[in-house]
C-alpha cells in the first residue's frame, strides 16, 4: 500500500533560527525515515532555551517509536553558526531521548582533512582577532564599534555566552552512537535511504577555495536580488581576517618608539595636553582642531567589516542538500549557502541509474525551497538560482522579522526576494512570523499550538 505523501516537511517557528522535520515515507514501514537539519536560534532571542527545549521535544515526540525514544534517522548540521546549532546545547535533556541513527556534516568540518583543518585554523584566528579587537575599541573610547563587534560574536558563534558553537558542534558529533560523523562532499554519490525511492544530493560546500571564499556578487554582474555588493565593501576570505589578526596581536616593528616609550591611549585622553590638542571638540574655543591630527584607533574600524565577512565566509561553508523524491520532484535546502556554493553547483554532476544527473538539473525540478540564510540579499542567486526554479510551488522563509531589525538587519527577509518568491510560487511563500497565505493550501500549523511550527504536506 503506497503512502499518502511523498514528503513532510515541517519548520520550527522558534525565531531567527533553523529547524527543519523532515518525513519521508518508507515501504511497507508505519514510521517514515526522518530528516532532522539544525536546531538554533538567534542570541538574544527571549527565553531561546525554553523554544529550543520544545522544539526538541516535539521532534522527540513526532518520531517516538515503540520503545517511547524519539528515532531520528539522519541529522544534520549544516555550519558552525549559533542560530543553527544553539538547540545541542540548550536542550540537552530533551535530545537524551533521541536515539540519532546517523550525523553528517559539511567537509569543511572534518577534523581530519587537511585543507578543513587549515580553513579552521584561519578561522579561528579570525575570531580571536575581533574578540582582541573588540577590546582594543573599548580601550581606544570607541564602544559603539565594539558592540557591533562584540554582538556579532555572540550572535554567530555565541562567544561569551556559557556556550560557543564548537561546543555545539562537539555535541553533535556524538549524537550517532552506532557510526562516526560522514563528512559530505558534493563530489560523493548520492544516498538512497533505507526503504524508501528518494535520493539524497550533497551540492556544497564546493571543495574549490576560489567560490568557497566568493560570498557576494560582482557588481559587473549582479547576480542577486536588489542589493549590490558595494553595501558591504570587499568580498574576503577568513584568511584575510587571518592577517589582521596578526597586525593586532604583534609589535609593529616600523613605529617609530619602543613600547615601552609610549603612552598608553587610555592615559593620553584623561591628560589635558592631549585633551586640547588631540581629543577635544574641534568646537572647544580652547582646542585646536584635534580629529584631522589622531590617528588613534582608525584602523580598528575595519573590524566590523571583517566580522561581517566572517559571518559570510562560514555561511558559504554550509552544508547543502537536495532531496529527490521518486517522481524526480526536488526538496532543496541550501541552509545560509552565499554566492560562490551557489555557482559551484552549475559544475556538479553525478551518475543515477545510467543517466546524468547536474545541479542546474536539481533545479530545475525544485517543487520546494527551504529560503537561504533568512531571506537575506546574498543566499539566493538569480539567473543561476530562482529563475532555474521553473517547477517551485511553495517556498518557506525561517526567519524573525522583529529580530532582526532588533540586530539591525533591516533587509531580512529581503523585500524583492520575496516578491519574487511570490511570483515564482503564485504567491505560496510561507514565512515563520507570518500567518499562512491563503495559496499555501498544502500547509498546517500545529494543532498543539499553533505558534511551533508549520508543516507542508506533498502528496
Amino acid at each position: 500500500m503506497s503512502a499518502a505523501y511523498r514528503a513532510k516537511v515541517r519548520m520550527y517557528r522558534h525565531g531567527l533560527g533553523d529547524c527543519f522535520l523532515i518525513s519521508l515515507p518508507r515501504d511497507g514501514e508505519v514510521a517514515p525515515y526522518t530528516i532532522m537539519i539544525d536546531c538554533g536560534v538567534i542570541l538574544g532571542t527571549p527565553d531561546a532555551q525554553a523554544k529550543m527545549r520544545a522544539v526538541v521535544a516535539d521532534v522527540a515526540k513526532t518520531t517516538k517509536g515503540a520503545d517511547g525514544r524519539g528515532k531520528v534517522d539522519l541529522l544534520i548540521a549544516t555550519h558552525e553558526h549559533w542560530d543553527h546549532l544553539s538547540g545541542f546545547v540548550q536542550a540537552p535533556d530533551e535530545l537524551a531521548g533521541i536515539d540519532f541513527a546517523e550525523v553528517w556534516l559539511a567537509w569543511t568540518e572534518d577534523p581530519n582533512d587537511p585543507q578543513a583543518k587549515r580553513l579552521a585554523q584561519e578561522r579561528g584566528s579570525a575570531v580571536r582577532a575581533l574578540q582582541l579587537s573588540e577590546s582594543r575599541l573599548r580601550l581606544a573610547g570607541a564602544g559603539e564599534t565594539a558592540d557591533q563587534v562584540g554582538d556579532f560574536l555572540t550572535s554567530f558563534f555565541g562567544v561569551a555566552s556559557g556556550s560557543s558553537t564548537s561546543d555545539a558542534l562537539e555535541v553533535v558529533r556524538g549524537l550517532a552512537k552506532s557510526k562516526p560523523p560522514r563528512y559530505c562532499s558534493p563530489s560523493d554519490p548520492p544516498v538512497q535511504p533505507p526503504g524508501t525511492s528518494v535520493q539524497l544530493f550533497v551540492l556544497g560546500p564546493p571543495r574549490d577555495e576560489q567560490l568557497l571564499k566568493k560570498t557576494e556578487v560582482a557588481a559587473s554582474s549582479p547576480e542577486t536580488y536588489g542589493l549590490l555588493q558595494q553595501m558591504y565593501g570587499v568580498d574576503a576570505s577568513i584568511a584575510d581576517l587571518s592577517h589582521f589578526a596578526g597586525a593586532l596581536d604583534t609589535v609593529d616593528p616600523d613605529a617609530p618608539f619602543d613600547p615601552m616609550q609610549t603612552i598608553p591611549f587610555p592615559v593620553a585622553q584623561a591628560m589635558p595636553f592631549f585633551v586640547q590638542r588631540y581629543f577635544g571638540s574641534d568646537a572647544d574655543p580652547a582646542g585646536d582642531g584635534p580629529a584631522w591630527r589622531r590617528v588613534d584607533s582608525a584602523f580598528l574600524d575595519a573590524a566590523p567589516a571583517l566580522a561581517l565577512q566572517l559571518d559570510n565566509a562560514t555561511n558559504n561553508t554550509s552544508l547543502v542538500l537536495a532531496i529527490q523524491l521518486q517522481n524526480g520532484d526536488v526538496l532543496l535546502f541550501p541552509a545560509d549557502a552565499q554566492v560562490g556554493n551557489w555557482l559551484s553547483w552549475q559544475n556538479t554532476k553525478w551518475s543515477v541509474g545510467g543517466q546524468d544527473v547536474t545541479g542546474p538539473d536539481l533545479l530545475e525540478r525544485a517543487i520546494f525551497y527551504k529560503v537561504g540564510h533568512h531571506g537575506s540579499h546574498n543566499a539566493t542567486l538569480k539567473a543561476h538560482g530562482l529563475e532555474l526554479m521553473d517547477s517551485l510551488q511553495l517556498a518557506m522563509i525561517p526567519v524573525n522579522v522583529q529580530m532582526a531589525q532588533q540586530k539591525r538587519w533591516n533587509r531580512m527577509p529581503l523585500t524583492a526576494l520575496v516578491d519574487a518568491l511570490k511570483a515564482k510560487t503564485n504567491g505560496a511563500v510561507v514565512q515563520a512570523d507570518l500567518d499562512l497565505p491563503a495559496n499555501a493550501r498544502s500547509v498546517a500549523s500545529s494543532p498543539d499550538d499553533p505558534s511551533l511550527w508549520y508543516e507542508v504536506t506533498i502528496p
